[in-house]
């Protein structure tokens, strides 16, 4: 337990409550499915991506860039659709968060890297506004993970101090950036294993 007690839950979106939005292994099935060059539309995502992340260019813009930057048999909403249809949610990560919100009286704030239209579409589909307290999302605050400054946002917005914050997210850079700015941190790997790890930061559910 604890000397200091935990006032608000910081947490990664994908990998965590969702799976990846728009990740390495959507875009090998979009590639397939629309009969794409792979390794072109990874090279020129990579080349834009973090554009689009952090707010500065549209998912319309972003697309014409990856894919419609010649004439294809599909249109842009098709591949829109596509995109939107990969996002799953975890539904047992989902509870838990729901749960420790309600007993436990934390802050909930996202810390995400998405663009504006997958976010808006991942909020919406999934109901994440109907729990959350604020969105410190890429798209939103022009900064993306690892820069420290988002941590240090979402801190801010939540008035919490960082040793009164537990950050969940499935990547290991991501976590140790946060660590050190003083957060309880925990590297998500399974349901049972976070379990685990939120029990011995004095966050148990009594149901």
């Amino acid at each position: 337990m604890q000397s200091q007690p935990i006032k608000a839950l910081f947490l990664d979106i994908g990998g965590v409550l969702l799976t990846n939005g728009w990740d390495r292994s959507a875009r090998h099935r979009a590639a397939q499915l629309f009969k794409l060059d792979y390794d072109q539309l990874n090279e020129r995502h990579h080349l834009t991506f973090d554009t689009y992340e952090s707010g500065k260019l549209s998912l319309e813009d972003y697309l014409q860039r990856i894919v419609f930057y010649e004439n294809r048999t599909f249109s842009a909403l098709e591949f829109t659709r596509f995109i939107m249809e990969q996002s799953q949610p975890f539904p047992e990560m989902i509870q838990l968060v729901k749960k420790l919100k309600q007993e436990h009286g934390l802050k909930l704030l996202a810390i995400n890297n998405e663009g504006r239209e997958i976010n808006a579409h991942r909020i919406r589909q999934f109901g994440l506004d109907t729990f959350f307290d604020a969105f410190v999302s890429s798209c939103y605050v022009h900064l993306r993970k690892p820069d420290t400054d988002i941590f240090q946002l979402a801190l801010d917005i939540s008035q919490t101090a960082p040793e009164e914050v537990v950050y969940i997210d499935d990547r290991l850079m991501f976590v140790q950036v946060a660590q050190r700015l003083g957060m309880h941190c925990i590297e998500h790997t399974s349901y049972e294993s976070t379990c685990e790890k939120l029990m011995s930061l004095g966050l148990s559910l009594t149901q």
